[in-house]
């Protein structure tokens, strides 16, 4: 009896332990003109990748374009993240890019950075995620 008591004050902290350290992101994302496309949102909990490997990102959503639309991300666990946007226009689900890297296709980034000469780093378009709750960021896109 003595071993069911210790299994049940062990096992069911943990099996509590992913619902009460969760929370929500939601990312509205806005200037998506014509709702031709698809809005791609991938969530990032490190540089590798960001913003423009969504192989590395750790969720990634796709929704019908659109302005202003919704990307949720339920169940992340609180930390570090950063958040990549890209309206797909031609349905390959990549933004594509010319000679040069640069974008063709419409995109953004948490914190809405956008730098002239170079792609947003990690740290500069990072938030917290909380441990519960709902957090909301509005990420504009563009050229």
């Amino acid at each position: 009896m003595n071993l069911m008591k210790l299994l049940a004050a062990t096992m069911f902290p943990a099996l509590l332990a992913p619902a009460l350290s969760a929370g929500e992101l939601v990312v509205v994302v806005n200037g998506a003109s014509g709702g031709k496309g698809e809005i791609g949102c991938a969530v990032y909990r490190s540089a590798e990748g960001f913003p423009m490997n969504p192989a590395k990102a750790v969720a990634r959503v796709w929704v019908k374009a659109g302005s202003p639309v919704e990307c949720r991300f339920a169940d992340l666990p609180p930390g570090e993240l950063a958040v990549a946007v890209s309206h797909d226009l031609n349905g390959n689900r990549e933004t594509d890019k010319n000679l040069f890297g640069i974008p063709k296709e419409p995109w953004g980034v948490s914190n809405n950075v956008r730098p002239g000469m170079r792609a947003p780093r990690f740290e500069e378009a990072r938030v917290q995620m909380p441990a519960t709750g709902e957090l909301r960021m509005e990420v504009q896109v563009a050229k």
